[in-house]
This record gives C-alpha cells, sequence and structure tokens, in this order.
C-alpha cells in the first residue's frame, strides 16, 4: 500500500507541477474563447490565468453538434483551477454520428487554441463516448498532434461493431417476441419513423416481461446486444442471481436502450450514406456461445421449458437483412479503430455500462495487442452502473496518471486500482476487472 500511495503522490505532483514555459508564440491570453472553422464548425476554448502549459482537446459524444471542451461543468472547474487549458469542437456533420468530420474539426480546434495560447509543452486527448473514439483515432494520427490520450467510457470499438451487436439483439427481440408485428430496424427515412419503431419495440419487450417465456427470449436479446445485467441499484445482482439480472435488462432495454440506439441508428445511417449491418448469414447460436452471458440466458430457458436450440436456428433461418457495401466502406474509413497507437493511452470504462458495453474494451485490447501497441495501453473500470458515470475526482486521477506516464515514460503502478483510488482522493470505485469477450459484431479483431 505504501508503494502505490507513493505512486500515486508522484503522479498528482507530475500532474499539478507548472512545466516549464515552451519554446513558439509567447503566452498571449487567458478567459474563454470561440471561432468558427472554415468546415462550418465552432470550437471553444477556455485558458486560465495560470495556464500550466497543458492544453486538453476535449471530444465530446453522440448528441446536438455543439462545442464542448470538457466532460462537465464540475470537471471543468477543477481543470481550470488546476492551471489546465481546455478546447473542443462542435464537429461538422451532417448527422450526430460527425465522424467524418471530428477528428480533423478536432485538430483544426488545436492549432485555433495554440494561436492564443501558445504552442503547449503537451497536448493530451480526452474523450467521451462517441467522443472516446475520436480520442483513440487521435491518438493513432501518424502527425503526432497530440502526446497522449485519455478515452473514458469509449465507443473503442467502432461503429461497425456497435451496428452488428445492437442489430443482432433487435432482431431477436422483435422475431421472437411479436412475429407478427413487423419493426422496421434498419433503412429508416427519418428520426420520426426510427422513432416509431423503437416505441414499438420497447412496448413488445415491456409487454412479454410477464411471462417466463417472454423473460427468456427478452435475456437472449439482451445478452446479443451486450447488455449488462445491472441498471440501478447500489449493487450487481448476483452472478447466477439470473432473473434479477434479467429484470434489470429489460428495464434498460425497454425504457432507456432501444429509444437511444435506435434513433441514433438512423444518425449513423445518415452519416454512412446507408445500413452497414446485416443477419443475413449469421450463425446466432455461434454468436450466443461467444458470450461470458449465454447461461444466464439458458438457464431462463430451462425455465421456462423452452428449447433455446429451436430460437436460435428460427433466428439464423430467417434472418434476411442485408448491408449496404458503400456504408460499410464508409464506416471503416470514418468510424474503426486501426489499433496502431501512436501515443500512450489510458482507457476508464464503468463496469456495467448501457450504451458503450465494456465488452468494448476486450475487443480494443487485443486489437491493439496484436498491432505491437500493448506497452502504450493501459485499462482501468470502475465498479458502478451507467454510461460514462464517473465522478470529477476519478477521470482526473486518470488524467495524472496520463501525464505521469508522459514525463516518466513509464506507466509504474499509476493505472492499478490502489493507486487511482488514492489519486482520486479514496473513492474506492476503481477495481480489478477483466471485461468479457464481446458478443456478435465483427468477431474477435484479426
Amino acid at each position: 500500500m505504501r508503494k502505490i500511495a507513493a505512486v500515486a503522490a508522484a503522479a498528482a505532483a507530475c500532474a499539478a507541477a507548472v512545466l516549464a514555459a515552451p519554446s513558439g508564440p509567447a503566452y498571449a491570453a487567458s478567459g474563454a474563447f470561440t471561432g468558427t472553422l472554415t468546415d462550418g464548425a465552432s470550437w471553444v476554448a477556455d485558458v486560465p490565468a495560470h495556464w500550466n502549459h497543458t492544453l486538453i482537446l476535449y471530444s465530446h459524444g453522440y448528441g446536438p453538434l455543439t462545442a464542448q471542451d470538457a466532460p462537465d461543468a464540475a470537471t471543468k472547474t477543477q481543470l481550470l483551477a488546476a492551471g489546465y487549458a481546455l478546447v473542443g469542437s462542435s464537429y461538422s456533420g451532417p448527422s450526430w454520428w460527425a465522424m467524418a468530420s471530428a477528428v480533423d474539426d478536432q485538430f483544426s480546434s488545436l492549432a485555433a487554441a495554440s494561436r492564443i495560447t501558445g504552442r503547449p509543452h503537451r497536448t493530451i486527448a480526452w474523450g467521451t463516448s462517441m467522443g472516446g473514439l475520436v480520442s483513440a483515432l487521435e491518438a493513432q494520427d501518424r502527425r503526432h498532434l497530440v502526446d497522449g490520450a485519455l478515452t473514458t467510457c469509449g465507443l473503442v470499438a467502432g461503429a461497425l461493431n456497435l451496428n452488428d451487436y445492437q442489430l443482432y439483439g433487435e432482431y431477436a427481440l422483435a422475431h421472437l417476441l411479436a412475429p407478427g408485428q413487423p419493426v422496421k430496424l434498419v433503412r429508416y427515412t427519418d428520426a420520426a419513423d426510427a422513432g416509431a419503431a423503437a416505441q414499438s419495440l420497447s412496448t413488445v419487450v415491456a409487454a412479454n416481461q410477464g411471462t417466463a417465456a417472454g423473460r427468456a427470449r427478452i435475456a437472449l436479446g439482451a445478452v446479443l446486444l451486450n447488455e449488462p445485467g445491472w441498471y440501478t441499484g447500489p449493487a450487481a445482482p448476483g452472478p447466477r442471481d439470473y432473473a434479477g439480472q434479467e429484470a434489470q435488462q429489460e428495464q434498460e432495454i425497454a425504457t432507456f436502450l432501444l429509444p437511444f440506439i435506435m434513433t441514433a441508428r438512423q444518425q449513423v445511417e445518415l452519416a454512412a450514406g446507408g445500413n452497414s449491418s446485416a443477419t443475413k448469414g449469421v450463425d446466432f447460436g455461434a454468436v450466443l456461445d461467444s458470450s461470458a452471458h449465454a447461461g444466464e440466458v439458458r438457464a431462463l430457458y430451462r425455465a421456462a421449458g423452452l428449447n433455446l436450440e429451436t430460437d436460435l436456428r428460427r433466428l439464423t433461418r430467417d434472418a434476411d437483412i442485408k448491408a449496404d457495401p458503400a456504408a460499410v466502406a464508409a464506416l471503416a474509413r470514418t468510424s474503426m479503430v486501426s489499433g496502431h497507437l501512436g501515443v500512450p493511452e489510458l482507457d476508464i470504462h464503468t463496469i456495467a455500462d448501457q450504451l458503450v458495453p465494456v465488452e468494448q474494451e476486450n475487443w480494443y485490447g487485443k486489437l491493439v495487442e496484436r498491432r505491437g501497441g500493448g506497452p502504450l495501453l493501459r485499462q482501468a473500470y470502475v465498479n458502478t452502473t451507467g454510461h460514462c458515470a464517473f465522478q470529477p475526482a476519478e477521470t482526473i486521477a486518470a488524467l495524472h496518471a496520463v501525464e505521469h506516464r508522459l514525463g516518466t515514460g513509464r506507466w509504474d503502478a499509476t493505472t492499478s486500482p490502489g493507486a487511482l483510488n488514492a489519486a482520486a482522493g479514496g473513492t474506492g470505485r476503481y477495481v480489478r476487472y477483466e471485461p468479457p469477450r464481446l458478443a456478435g459484431g465483427l468477431g474477435e479483431p484479426r
């Protein structure tokens, strides 16, 4: 424990130190700044009076295209008080899935901020959710415009994985729970079309929760969606409390998840120029077998007296959705990582994330390892439920760990749960955790 405390103290001291002014243009101004890029995106920057010469390039998540330079007001206040300058852009669209423009817009915003501050001693990319995918892409950019990256609740497995496994779960729910009620799952004409489909499927899920057969099939859909069995409450249901896990999954799917992801799919399709996902040719039995949570499904099917293999064969036999090759190519180009890291990166994730399942970290970690970037990447996990449900102290502790790596060339023990908890003031929520394999999608990274 003394070693962990010492490492945490060293990391905090490294982060708090005011660095010597770099060469380049003199530090010019402090305050809040805004501007517009040539493609129409806006940017915002905040520069403290006593700048520590570290610039944080913040990438916001999926949502309205509004410029943002910190994840929340409390974190922003603490970062500015500690001397960090902040900058971030709105991205320029054409939809809320703005991955085609996000990285370039962020780097253009960085250039704009640097003209105000002077050249920073170091620049750290920090991204949240979809913005975590942006920061992961920035971390592999060959121009080396950032020195390190902090990815929080990041969509690091990319859009093709996300769209595939979400479609698998939606298809299973629609096809097994409402076989005579067609639910539109792809190629939405507009936001209203997607919203109507989401409402229809959410209603179907809620209506089936009252029977054992319905609960078993909801569990199957949830596992194909990579959904956690913890949505509310201070602690997760027990590892074999399958009924408790399914009850939480039904609640999150019907009331929160489907309305979000099905309307988001329309925005992704708008950006990609079509549908990138397919069910045709998918072996749904193999997908289920790849999940660490298959035991829940098998137990609930047994309790309901249903034949799971019959349902899985039915899903495989009847699957007929095909992807649009051009849309697949567009998302492969704009919304997937290569795994070739150029700078150190720390990812943090909650263990029960409904929108970006923690299993994405498993897929991403394997990809980076296979590309030879394992020594540059560290991943840490917070024992709570919710998407991006971090406390400001927890994310700032992670930032300090990145700074320690940049300052010393070593991670040391700064990304261990003990060191991160100590650096965060003793929250105690960082835990040792191995994320399960991501079910569905592109399969294991190659």
